[in-house]
């Protein structure tokens, strides 16, 4: 079949393509040079009608378009048509240039008119360029000559109140012993670029693999229930590993180990756990029955559901986009992709937000001051001036871009810096320890830090997975528009608004139910016994509308568990078991969690009885997310998965899809088969 006879290659490079088809398409189009010459002609055919059409639709449009609006078409139609490329036209393109131009003309006057409805009001009739604090007018270049931009930078917005927050040390409440002894006392579409086999698998790129850096994984053993009976760690809803992985296998590579961080895996998916009632910001849900992978063995799924907020119900937002344009940036799968990943962001934020966008390469600078989405031209157009050069100076960028939003702070809004890099800190402030240090005190603030990943390479997952655990935020890796559309649409409210912060579980287990366990994951966010009472550790936070599940291989008592035992105290004795521990609980789940402006944290606890259920009799998410797990845990080559193969991984998740809303679990199944042709 010729590429041009694929009418997918069209609605792909008209950014109409999504889903599965998407990613096959890209697949093809990291190995067909003439599949993206293809592509790169249709998108030229668009991009030359576009250009024709400005200036005609200027004309038809002037009682609908505002000036500044008209005034940015009207630049746009002088620049031209695009260039063209010296090489011949396909006679495929020529085929489409009908689709082409309706598509264009759609996406031009729907532009104009949607844009207009949801940012105007009817009887608007000044520039907004007159308005200073929406959308100042352009000012000298300043700090950012030399960097390669061929805009000017905005002149500072007027700043709304400073917050006043104070933060302190809170009383501790509650207890840290066992429940069950007595205490001891008491879009348009982008490709990949690069083939990923060019980082992984590959001995003669052994130095291009080496430039991306992850953090040792040890995975969690199990624990004997008579001497640890309590497992307590900090919740995660990063899901940027799952994502990373994604990107490796779809470019035809095993991904290394350690790149593999189970939770985020099962974090990825949503889940149909029951909202929260009442006053408590999420709902706690428990479910037991047989683990897949040894029947013996019991799996026990903690899973939590932050409360939705409607769009219409959601708090201002003061975002500063803090983004990397240092050289490192300057490759199809990093700058491009982010930019078009913000602009999409940009065009779903509403009237009351407000954006600023700071830059870092060789010096940091601000591409633009604090303005109004009521009006997001000059926003868009900010993004797409950036250009990509010089090295990468990421601690002076942070300290900018929390000073901007310090003085642009909505008191009981929503402050956020949200930083798009590929992680190559090599300027400035490099040290992790000084970065967190740094993120970890303007946290305090009332200003949380995002981080969203990009490209490969040089792609430096265990910093930014720190950064942004410091800065009370979530951890997404963007591999497409697609990903970016579920990160920054979909998700738009559990990625900006915070509802519960600093959200720690500790599980208690029934020394006379349960022999042995291990908690699946969460390796990086294991806490010690006594952070759970402790307000001023840090610990993750849940978005609006945010599932967070956690996964338990628990072996009953009276299983067989081959775990070194410990050498008794000289002089403590083992305690006498309380008399809960004989009323048949398997154990309990204890939460802690703060609202997201008090320094004080709040309580929650669930007990659980084990109803004895198979692993089938389980309800579609919990087996979901088991097949996950074991996803996971076989590309990590865990030994606690025992005989499970990628093939019993498939079968599970093929019988637990459910509805699946957005095909994420179907886009699943396609990844597991990546890794059984890879195997």
């Amino acid at each position: 079949m010729k590429f041009t006879d694929d009418p997918r290659l069209t609605a792909y490079a008209l950014g109409e393509l999504e889903g599965t088809d998407r990613v096959e398409v890209e697949t093809l189009l990291e190995s067909e040079p003439a599949a993206r010459a293809f592509v790169d002609d249709v998108r030229r055919t668009a991009a030359e009608l576009e250009a024709g059409l400005k200036g005609e639709l200027t004309k038809a449009g002037d009682a609908r378009l505002l000036p500044a609006q008209r005034s940015a078409v009207e630049r746009a139609a002088a620049a031209g048509p695009a260039k063209k490329l010296p090489r011949k036209r396909s006679v495929g393109a020529r085929e489409w240039l009908g689709i082409a131009f309706a598509a264009t003309l759609l996406g031009v006057v729907g532009t104009a008119y949607f844009g207009r409805q949801r940012y105007a009001s009817p009887d608007e009739s000044t520039s907004i360029l007159a308005n200073r604090d929406s959308a100042p007018a352009r000012g000298p270049a300043g700090s950012l000559q030399g960097m390669g931009y061929a805009s000017t930078v905005l002149p500072t917005a007027t700043a709304l109140p400073k917050s006043k927050s104070v933060v302190g040390n809170a009383p501790t409440l509650g207890r840290t012993t066992s429940r069950y002894h007595p205490p001891v006392d008491s879009i348009p579409a982008l490709g990949y670029g690069t083939k990923v086999d060019e980082f992984f698998g590959d001995s003669e790129n052994e130095q291009e693999l080496s430039r991306e850096a992850y953090e040792r994984i040890y995975e969690n053993p199990f624990f004997l229930a008579a001497v640890e009976q309590l497992s307590t760690f900090s919740i995660d809803v990063d899901t940027a590993s799952y994502t990373n992985v994604r990107r490796m296998l779809v470019g035809g590579s095993m991904p290394p180990p350690d790149a593999v961080r189970v939770e985020e895996f099962v974090n990825y998916f949503q889940y149909g756990y029951e909202p929260p009632e009442g006053k408590v910001p999420f709902s706690v849900s428990v479910e037991v029955g047989a683990a897949p992978w040894n029947p013996e063995h019991r799996l026990v799924r903690v899973g939590l559901k932050g409360r939705p907020v409607d769009a219409s119900e959601r708090k201002p937002a003061n975002l500063v986009f803090l983004l990397d344009v240092s050289g490192s940036m300057d490759n199809p799968n990093k700058l491009p992709l982010l930019k078009r990943s913000m602009q999409m962001l940009v065009q779903h934020l509403g009237a009351g937000d407000r954006v600023a966008i700071a830059v870092y390469a060789g010096a940091s600078g601000l591409v633009l001051p604090s303005t109004s989405c009521e009006y997001p031209l000059e926003i868009l157009q900010s993004l797409e001036d950036l250009r990509a050069g010089g090295s990468t100076n990421g601690g002076a960028g942070i300290e900018l871009a929390y000073k901007v939003a310090q003085e642009n702070f909505i008191e009981g809004g929503i402050n956020r810096v949200i930083l798009a890099t590929d992680g190559d800190f090599n300027v400035g402030t490099t040290s992790d320890a000084d970065l967190e240090r740094l993120i970890e005190q303007k946290a305090k603030t009332g200003v949380f830090l995002s981080v969203l990943g990009f490209g490969m390479g040089n792609y430096q997952d265990a910093k930014l997975e720190k950064l942004s655990g410091r800065g009370n935020g979530h951890f997404a890796y963007i591999d497409s528009l697609l990903e970016a559309k579920k990160v920054l649409v979909e998700e738009l409210g559990a990625t900006l608004e915070t509802i519960a912060k600093d959200v720690k579980i500790q599980v208690d287990f029934n020394p006379v139910e349960v022999k042995g366990y291990r908690l699946i994951g969460y390796e990086n966010r294991v806490l010690e016994h006594q952070d759970f009472l402790d307000d001023t550790k840090d610990a993750g936070e849940i978005g609006a509308g945010h599932t967070v599940t956690a996964l338990y291989e628990v072996v009953p008592a009276g299983g067989n568990l081959d775990v070194p035992g410990i050498e008794p105290s000289k002089y403590v004795q083992p305690a006498e078991v309380s008399s809960e521990a004989l009323e048949g609980e398997l154990l309990t789940v204890r939460l802690r969690y703060k609202l997201p402006q008090a320094d004080t944290s709040e309580p929650l606890e669930v007990s659980v009885v084990d109803g004895g259920a198979n692993f089938f009799e389980l309800g579609e998410d919990t087996r979901f997310a088991a097949s996950v797990a074991a996803f996971g845990m076989i590309l990590r080559s865990s030994k606690n998965v025992g005989e499970a193969t990628l093939e019993d991984v498939r079968r599970w998740a093929v019988e637990s899809l459910g509805e699946d809303e957005g095909g994420y679990r179907e886009q699943f199944l396609k990844l597991v088969d990546r890794a059984i042709e890879k195997r």
